[in-house]
């Protein structure tokens, strides 16, 4: 199968120097990455800035800002069999973003934002009958309500859920614990464990080696 993934977070510049971005370190994107390299799909990797090295074995497409991740991804998504949103994209970006370097001034400064696409809901918009489409829900309250919500909302198969407020739950570390819900109304509790084995295991629920 051809897999889609997308991983990190993007980057919404406000001047020359300074950007709006969040905690993702695109860990379990690319550990979902290698697993579906490692099971023998052909993999695009669409990364937002990451630390990672390279995933070998899959092709790998750089974004930076949200509208490039929307791009890189829309693009690409008629092509493929299966989706994995795990990037983390900005829901809103400077409206006015300054080319040269906002220079400090006494007082306070208003920075007016607006919304980037969703590239989920576009996904869901797009999906062709046959086609799986899976996103992530980061929650820190009511992680099952939002996911499953999210998960109706944006035409799903799957969505990964995880609480991000418990402890090693979170952004930048090594482990993880989720669940995958599915549009069937299956139900998929993970045990907390190491996100290249969680990504395995979200791996084969979504290409239907776990049923």
């Amino acid at each position: 199968m051809l897999i889609l993934i997308s991983a990190g977070p993007t980057r919404e510049p406000v001047d020359a120097v300074r950007f709006l971005s969040n905690r993702s370190t695109g860990k379990m994107g690319y550990a979902l990455a290698m697993a579906a390299v490692e099971a023998g799909h052909e993999v695009v990797l669409v990364s937002g800035p990451v630390a990672l090295p390279p995933v070998d074995g899959a092709q790998m497409v750089a974004a930076t800002t949200a509208a490039d991740m929307a791009e890189a991804v829309k693009s690409r998504f008629p092509l493929c069999d299966v989706a994995i949103m795990a990037a983390a994209v900005a829901d809103y970006r400077p409206k006015h973003p300054v080319a040269g370097k906002i220079k400090k001034r006494d007082g306070d400064m208003v920075l007016e934002l607006e919304r980037t696409e969703d590239i989920l809901a576009s996904l869901g918009k797009l999906k062709r009958q046959g086609q799986i489409l899976a996103g992530f829900a980061a929650e820190t309250d009511d992680v099952e309500a939002n996911a499953i919500e999210k998960l109706r909302r944006k035409n799903l198969d799957f969505i990964a859920a995880n609480d991000v407020s418990k402890p090693g739950c979170g952004f930048a570390g090594d482990t993880n614990s989720v669940t995958v819900y599915a549009a069937d109304g299956r139900r998929f509790p993970l045990p907390f464990g190491p996100k290249v084995e969680i990504a395995k295991q979200i791996l084969n629920i979504i290409t239907g080696e776990i049923a």
